[in-house]
């Protein structure tokens, strides 16, 4: 895989971590203020899940990249099986 080709694999990794992770925790505020939505979080703890989700992407990026690069998934052997189905039909 090349590099762009990992990167693009990071950055959906992370971002469905991100949207994952988002939701842990959060509480409504009690009391909202003016103008306010009711069901913002009191305290969203933004950097921590960014921290959080940084590292469990990274970790199966990691696998992800590993998996690939021993060959148990082949792209191409993939790609190759299903033009053989195509052509059977």
């Amino acid at each position: 895989m090349t590099i762009f080709g990992g990167i693009i694999v990071y950055l959906l990794v992370f971002w469905t971590t991100l949207f994952a992770i988002l939701p842990w925790g959060n509480k409504a505020n009690d009391t909202p203020e003016a103008g306010m939505a009711g069901s913002a979080p009191a305290n969203p703890r933004i950097k921590q899940k960014f921290l959080i989700t940084f590292i469990i992407s990274t970790v199966i990026w990691l696998i992800i990249m590993t998996l690939i690069h021993l060959e148990i998934i082949d792209f191409y052997e993939i790609s190759r099986q299903m033009v053989r189905e195509d052509e059977q039909r």
